[in-house]
């Protein structure tokens, strides 16, 4: 029953998207006989890509987030806290300075390498940490990914590309259009296949030498889900640019309601991403209105809040 809800609820703001906007596409715009079909080319050229595009970007974001979770053992841990998304935009950057005519699945193969490498450095730098100071990690992730936007920054601004940068790094998805999005299909590919690993994350999660006790080969499970994250990662940065936090509170809420096993709670993370996406991306639309907030700008808000809300309530019950 309460899948069932979090469909209806993910439908009901599916819905809404489609019909929110500057122009006027409403049922009775597209029955119109004086229409001459306009609001139905809106429709299908803008309205219905960014929707879908808001569902799967925060579907696999929220799922990242989780997996990436349960591989390091810490619930403050998603791709924007440990530079994964800051080794991917570097690694786009690089493909525009080495490479400018690089089509599109070739950046993302790229910025996915980066950003597997970005987390694979974040990850030999959670080895050295003490294992009781959980709330240590993600500001080492910060840190790393300040490092490595700074990098990006400098570059940028060596070979006048600040703006093309800021554009890439903010979530934005006024500009998907039909044709500009099909990239975010291969994340669903890959939620696919976190959902048919589940068990194999949860047990990773408990850590390696009980992973290997119970017959699981520990770095090949580490493995695939480092794949998975740096893929989505690198699809989303290349389509819409970054959704801070997203990763990190939609996993943590559904944490809280239904405990961490993954293959449970692993739907209704998915659900809940796109739902929240959804939401925040009609509310950038409706605050300003004709105006339109990035999302980036309003799921960092919203997310930010969340995140600091999160890390009081582990420190009040840590004691």
């Amino acid at each position: 029953m309460k899948l069932v809800l979090a469909l209806v609820a993910v439908a009901a703001l599916a819905i809404a998207s489609l019909f929110i906007g500057i122009s006027d596409v409403s049922l009775a715009s597209l029955f119109a006989a004086d229409n001459d079909g306009r609001s139905l080319q809106i429709l299908l050229a803008s309205r219905i890509p960014r929707t879908a595009a808001l569902i799967l970007a925060g579907t696999a974001t929220a799922v990242a987030g989780l997996v990436m979770q349960m591989l390091t053992r810490n619930r403050f841990v998603e791709p924007t806290t440990a530079g994964t998304v800051e080794a991917a935009t570097l690694g786009i950057l690089a493909v525009m300075l080495l490479y400018p005519g690089a089509p599109v699945i070739v950046r993302m193969l790229i910025a996915a390498g980066f950003g597997l490498g970005g987390t694979m450095v974040f990850l030999a730098i959670l080895r050295r940490l003490p294992p009781h100071a959980p709330l240590l990690v993600p500001l080492v992730g910060i840190l790393l990914g300040g490092v490595l936007g700074a990098v990006a920054v400098f570059f940028a601004y060596q070979n006048n590309l600040l703006q093309s940068l800021a554009a890439w790094t903010n979530g934005d998805f006024s500009a998907v259009l039909r044709g500009r999005y099909e990239l975010l299909w291969i994340t669903a590919a890959l939620t696919i296949v976190a959902y048919l690993a589940a068990d194999r994350f949860t047990v990773a999660g408990l850590g390696s030498d009980l992973t290997t006790s119970l017959g699981l080969n520990y770095r090949r499970v580490l493995s695939l889900g480092l794949v998975i994250v740096s893929l989505v990662t690198a699809s989303v940065v290349v389509t819409v640019g970054i959704i801070p936090f997203l990763g990190l509170v939609v996993p943590n809420v559904v944490s809280i309601l239904l405990g961490d096993n993954v293959r449970r709670s692993l739907p209704f993370v998915a659900l809940f991403g796109a739902g929240f996406v959804l939401a925040c991306d009609i509310a950038g639309r409706l605050v300003r209105y004709p105006y339109e907030i990035p999302i980036g700008t309003v799921v960092g808000v919203v997310g930010s809040a969340l995140f600091l809300w999160l890390l009081l309530r582990r420190r009040a019950a840590l004691g």
